[in-house]
């Protein structure tokens, strides 16, 4: 029996990607063999396929890093996890906890320094794994890993938000909406921007408390002051980088956390850096997180009951269209791929 994956052979181009098939490996002593049934796309991936990411990565390379399944196999000193468990792939494979500062979790991401997972069968090693209730299904578990976590460490870590923090969050993406969902659960005021109205009608549903189109008002952090009584807002999810950081600062309240979490308008720009001084700010980078924060990340939507938005899902045939979908940015939340009919019950 082979299993088939996709993976970047050749060119960095969504078109060059090839389904290859191999053998199905055996699970080593601390390893477990995960039978994937759903995989979710992040931002990140489309950078791979299309070499930004990092342009000297190995090929071929199986994509993507997030994903849910069930275990097929385990190796002889596993403990806590049995065939047939349901689990959850952690983004780093040897983050377990702590703070990055005392980890090396680089080299250990999947879908770019290690194979990814948009295969049939992944041999992974088993502390890297977060069993999921059957409350969540395959699909809305494999949104957890990257964007789930990201939100959660940049919500949780360093300035934990309460029922007095106001969290400004930007777009639909799965960040954004995970951290909507994050800070709806705790009690937080909520501003979401997007330039779409529709988008904006949907995110009230999940709990936005105010929405600004960021289209027809382009200064916002102007908007965000005026709905905050011009204190500003306690916490930014900066998700845009380098062509919004500006207006993520002025739209933080003195003493606010801006965490720094995406860069789709660049890396570099010219930055005025008297209001961070002024108005003792924390810019603090965010690289997703570790094992035991996806495993409370788990926990927390499982006791609020929460579901992660999976805008669409695609067949595992479609997974180049599924990359298009997302390179043309249209989505609510999550897309994911799923590798059987079960995956998104």
């Amino acid at each position: 029996m082979l299993a088939k994956s996709l993976q970047l052979t050749s060119d960095f181009s969504i078109d060059a990607l090839e389904y290859r098939e191999t053998n199905i490996p055996e699970p080593q002593a601390d390893e477990v063999l995960v039978r994937i049934r759903a995989v979710s796309l992040n931002y990140r991936d489309l950078m791979v396929v299309r070499g930004h990411y990092n342009p000297r990565v190995q090929k071929p390379l199986t994509l993507c890093s997030d994903a849910a399944g069930e275990i097929a196999a385990i190796g002889s000193n596993v403990t806590g996890l049995k065939e047939g468990d349901r689990v959850v792939t952690s983004f780093f494979l040897d983050w377990n906890d702590g703070p990055i500062q005392s980890n090396n979790p680089w080299p250990s991401a999947l879908g770019e320094a290690q194979q990814g997972v948009l295969t049939d069968y992944r041999v992974l090693p088993s502390h890297s794994l977060v069993k999921i209730p059957d409350s969540l299904s395959f699909a809305a578990a494999s949104t957890l890993p990257c964007a789930g976590v990201t939100a959660w460490n940049a919500l949780t870590r360093f300035q934990p938000i309460t029922g007095d923090s106001t969290v400004l969050l930007q777009g639909t993406g799965g960040v954004s909406i995970f951290g909507l969902q994050i800070a709806y659960a705790l009690g937080a005021r909520t501003i979401l921007t997007s330039s779409s109205d529709e988008k904006l009608a949907r995110a009230r549903t999940l709990g936005a408390d105010e929405t600004i189109n960021y289209r027809t008002t382009p200064e916002w952090d102007r908007a965000v002051r005026y709905l905050t009584g011009k204190r500003g807002v306690t916490h930014v999810l900066e998700v845009g980088g380098a062509g919004t950081m500006p207006l993520s600062i002025r739209a933080a309240a003195p003493g606010g956390l801006v965490a720094l979490i995406g860069v789709l308008s660049g890396t570099e720009q010219p930055l005025n850096l008297l209001p961070l001084l002024m108005h003792s700010l924390q810019l603090q980078g965010i690289h997703v997180g570790s094992t035991v924060m996806l495993r409370d990340l788990v926990q927390f939507y499982t006791e609020h009951q929460l579901k992660p938005v999976v805008d669409r899902t695609f067949l595992f045939t479609e997974a180049q269209q599924a990359l298009r979908a997302l390179e043309g940015a249209g989505h609510f939340g999550k897309l994911v791929i799923t590798l059987d009919d079960s995956a998104s019950n």
